[in-house]
């Protein structure tokens, strides 16, 4: 048995044991761990293969688990692989072709529905074609850079040797997997963040002095970019996970944010009132927990598992969470609804939602789009609260 056909079996391996209950890369942690014989190469191949695999969905899930492989390689990658120049010749002469080209070579018709079968699901505006065949491709790594370091840090990937490309006011791309900290030793000079997650905050307006609450703050990526614009801010960071607080406090710390408040709170209580310091706030970010559909092309494996009822639920939790902050919203200040997701029902319903039933006017509602520049895909609702 050659080498190759090692990898096959040990992707097969894994593709038979996973169920989806975990994210694939905690899975395949544990994976790895238990067969020590495999070394760093082995594992690298052996994750491309797995990942490469449900970028296809459940498109084509009729042919033989090791054939399927080896297709989502050819229709994945763009160079050449040893592993299809020893087993699929007629593919690897191929590599450098268009998708279409690829598809014919490999005598099949592109199957949007079934890679992506929750398309009836989506934002209206959302490109179907475009966003199917976005997940064949892994999205980049961005950095944002903080103030004034974005010379410093281009002139520090340069030394590195590092492939980059700058794109809009402060981002810079990078090829996915690229140990930042290993070239990019100041922490405090840039944020990773996701290009359309970065241009959320041409969003916020905030002016000195105001009070601001990111109710949903997780580990503070859009706190720090409201920090950024506006340093003079009275800012409020709550969630509901003390863990992940923790890490969030950790993050200002090296971003030198030393100002603000934090707290534990609960938004799905009746009683979100009573555990907040301030209750009057001149702006809102709500990053509502959410599918995260518009990120499936970092874990693909959720095109393969995802069960369509949780958009109803994620729906319902954003609406409850919604009505619930809202009233602390003061006379003219603004609401800032965003999510990682794809989906109408998590997106433009919440939108006619808070409009409707909490009683804020709409300012702008659209889709970040991701899928046709190597980025996450997001959705953003700015609301206002008349004088």
């Amino acid at each position: 048995m050659t080498r190759w056909e090692n990898y096959l079996r040990s992707a097969t391996a894994v593709l038979e044991a996973y169920d989806g209950s975990v994210p694939l890369h905690h899975f395949l942690k544990s994976f790895f761990k238990s067969r020590p014989q495999m070394g760093s190469r082995d594992r690298k191949l052996v994750t491309q293969l797995v990942y490469r695999y449900y970028r296809l969905g459940r498109w084509q899930l009729d042919m033989p688990v090791e054939d399927r492989l080896l297709l989502a390689t050819f229709l994945c990658e763009t160079s050449p692989e040893p592993m299809l120049e020893a087993l699929r010749p007629a593919f690897s002469s191929h590599m450098a072709a268009s998708l279409d080209e690829k598809l014919a070579v490999a005598g099949l018709t592109w199957d949007a529905g079934a890679v992506f079968p929750f398309l009836q699901q989506l934002s209206p505006s959302v490109n179907t074609a475009q966003f199917s065949r976005s997940f064949l491709q892994q999205p980049r790594l961005f950095l944002r850079a903080r103030p004034g370091r974005k010379k410093a840090l281009i002139k520090q990937l340069e030394q590195a040797g590092v492939t980059y490309a700058t794109v809009g006011t402060d981002g810079i791309a990078l090829p996915n997997g690229t140990k930042t900290e290993a070239i990019l030793p100041e922490k405090g000079w840039y944020e990773i963040q996701d290009l359309s997650s970065q241009e959320t905050g041409q969003r916020f307006h905030p002016k000195a002095k105001e009070y601001w609450w990111d109710c949903c703050a997780a580990s503070g990526g859009k706190s720090i970019l409201l920090h950024d614009i506006q340093p003079d801010l009275r800012l409020l960071v709550t969630d509901v996970r003390a863990s992940i607080l923790d890490n969030l406090r950790k993050r200002f710390t090296e971003a030198g944010i030393r100002d603000y408040a934090s707290k534990v709170v609960d938004l799905t209580s009746p009683h979100v009132g009573g555990q907040l310091p301030h209750t009057r706030f001149n702006g809102i970010i709500l990053d509502a927990p959410c599918t995260g559909s518009g990120t499936w092309g970092r874990s693909p494996e959720n095109l393969y598992f995802f069960d369509k009822a949780r958009i109803a639920e994620y729906a319902a939790l954003q609406k409850k969470i919604a009505g619930n902050v809202v009233p602390f919203l003061a006379p003219g200040g603004t609401l800032i609804y965003i999510t990682c997701s794809v989906f109408r029902e998590e997106n433009e319903d919440a939108a006619a939602y808070i409009q409707q039933e909490c009683g804020l006017r709409i300012v702008e509602s659209t889709v970040v789009e991701g899928y046709n520049r190597y980025a996450d895909s997001m959705f953003v609702t700015v609301a206002r609260k008349e004088s």
